[in-house]
């Protein structure tokens, strides 16, 4: 009969591991829904209190509050924009979780320049009354270029605040 019990609790464990690898899933492809479908009011909603987001050189933003308003301003610097993911990894450990997923993105500035952009998504997630959240997202970008001119030229960073395409520093 232990043997039984015990062999119950570690499937009950497995399938509550599943559940929240899912949930997470969830949680990360509501993100890329949200930033496809215009709908950047809502991105802070999936974010914990206390969150910090930081996207390369392009954006830092802690709390809910700088999060939301850092996302609501983000679409008046492009006209379009849409992120494709991919490979989203994630490791759950009780309450908390980490997730790594890459991503590729294509934008159109105000000033009619295409981007094309991709880099990878490292974070942490926490379990909270109202379900998972993001409590930690760090965003490498790989290149953020225009596509005239491709990713393969020596520094392929454009994208600025706000949306402004300028050719970034090269960090060094």
């Amino acid at each position: 009969m232990a043997d039984l019990e015990a062999e119950l609790n570690a499937l009950k464990a497995k399938v509550q591991n599943l559940e929240d690898k899912e949930a997470v899933r969830t949680l990360r492809y509501r993100y890329h829904q949200y930033i496809n479908d215009d709908r950047f009011d809502e991105i802070a909603d999936l974010f914990t209190d206390d969150a910090v987001v930081e996207i390369g050189y392009v954006l830092r933003s802690a709390g809910r509050e700088e999060i939301h308003a850092a996302f609501v301003a983000m679409p008046s610097g492009v006209k379009f924009l849409k992120q494709f993911i991919h490979n989203h990894i994630v490791d759950v450990d009780g309450d908390a979780a980490t997730g790594v997923s890459y991503f590729e993105a294509k934008y159109a500035a105000k000033d009619g320049t295409s981007l094309v952009v991709a880099g990878k998504y490292d974070e942490d997630y926490v379990r909270t009354p109202d379900g998972w959240r993001i409590s930690r997202m760090v965003v490498e970008l790989y290149f953020t270029t225009p596509l005239e001119l491709g990713w393969a030229i020596e520094n392929p960073h454009f994208l600025g605040s706000g949306g402004k395409i300028e050719q970034q520093p090269t960090a060094g």
